[in-house]
């Protein structure tokens, strides 16, 4: 298997016997949310579908496969989601076949999809790797593979000497722990499972990864071997394990 990386969007494309483009966490319609907090935005969701247009066309993938969190508003969907949704699709399906792994925000996507574009919450494999949107412990047919989730919004945070910061949408990658995580109810024997969370696609979404770290929120988070974690950046630069980001955040706030 081969990972090529697309800061363009955030998006990564995976490649075994097929080219799979891989991503999370569109959020489209958070801006109506967020004007329900006071906050007003023009919509994006046209720049946001442009993006994912550009690393079609960028990574030339053989499928396009969104890790949830399409749609923004729960547990309904917003006159901004119906409004635009449906075209966003039909430009995806123009240039690809489209499949989707339901979030947690996703309540009522079914409407907006064609017959076999919907794969099971708890995930499902596609040419030998492990798909999901990572807010449900993973179906058992992922057990012991590479998984690739959304859900988490990974971000880094780097400073340098003089207080400057870096912070940018990351890729966090860990082993789990299959005791922990029950993997299909797993047997001795299994192979170890690994999994990438994913950075959100939406710009206005991030979650930094030492909390995810620290509190983790999901059955995936939860079960990740922590020693473990390395944190990449979206154009595939390794920033190091998370005990070197973490030990780096502690210098600059002791």
């Amino acid at each position: 298997m081969r990972l090529q990386f697309h800061p363009e969007g955030p998006a990564l494309l995976v490649e075994e016997t097929r080219r799979v483009l891989v991503v999370a966490d569109l959020h489209l319609g958070i801006e109506t949310d967020m004007a329900r907090h006071g906050l007003y935005f023009k919509s994006r969701s046209r720049e946001r579908t442009e993006r994912v247009v550009q690393c079609i066309k960028n990574a030339e993938p053989d499928c396009l496969v969104l890790l949830g969190d399409i749609k923004h508003s729960i547990p309904l969907t917003s006159r901004q989601e119906f409004r635009e949704i449906p075209a966003i699709f039909e430009r995806f399906r123009s240039l690809l076949p489209v499949r989707i792994l339901p979030g947690n925000h996703d309540a009522g996507i079914e409407r907006f999809c064609e017959a076999g574009e919907i794969l099971p919450r708890e995930g499902a494999v596609i040419d030998g790797t492990g798909y999901l949107h990572g807010h449900t412990y993973p179906h058992q047919s992922l057990s012991g593979r590479f998984m690739i989730c959304g859900h988490h919004h990974p971000v880094v945070t780097i400073r340098d000497e003089v207080g400057c910061a870096l912070k940018s949408p990351a890729y966090l990658l860990a082993d789990l722990d299959e005791e922990c995580v029950k993997l299909g109810r797993a047997g001795e024997g299994e192979r170890c499972s690994r999994v990438l969370f994913a950075p959100a696609f939406n710009e206005l979404s991030g979650y930094d990864v030492m909390r995810t770290i620290r509190e983790p929120f999901s059955p995936l988070s939860r079960c990740m071997k922590k020693e473990t974690a390395e944190v990449f950046l979206t154009d595939g630069t390794f920033l190091g394990p998370v005990a070197a980001v973490e030990n780096h955040e502690d210098d600059r706030t002791a």
